[in-house]
């Protein structure tokens, strides 16, 4: 079982920065495979970032070089540090993670990563909105 819960949206420009957070509660901290998703207006979710058991990063490549994922095994969080931001990163973002899977089974198929039937449990999601 998990309960996820999202924190640190709000509205920026473009170009500005933020870190968003993901507070969990699950036992098997050491053991899920957690990711952000990102839902933009009109579209469907999908997938920006992974991070493995073992602290292996995955990226989609709309956010190479501009977002980072991180967490901290201490207090069961994780992170979604986002630089450079464009209006075209705005929407709802959402942290998700797998009981089931495993990340072992997504770093073998790379698409999992970001297709949103490979978790199982989310958190109610939290605003992003980029100005131009």
């Amino acid at each position: 079982e998990a309960h996820l819960v999202e924190s640190g949206g709000g509205s920026v420009q473009a170009g500005g920065s933020l870190r968003l957070s993901c507070k969990a509660s699950i036992f098997t901290w050491n053991r899920v495979c957690m990711a952000w998703f990102h839902r933009a207006p009109g579209k469907e979710r999908g997938g920006v970032a992974g991070l493995a058991g073992e602290g292996s990063e995955r990226l989609a490549e709309s956010v190479k070089g501009r977002f980072t994922i991180s967490k901290d095994n201490a207090n069961n969080t994780l992170y979604l540090t986002m630089n450079n931001l464009k209006p075209e990163d705005s929407g709802i973002y959402y942290c998700a993670a797998d009981l089931i899977y495993g990340c072992q089974i997504k770093s073998v198929y790379d698409s999992r990563w970001y297709q949103s039937q490979y978790y199982n449990y989310w958190g109610q999601g939290t605003q992003v909105t980029v100005s131009s």
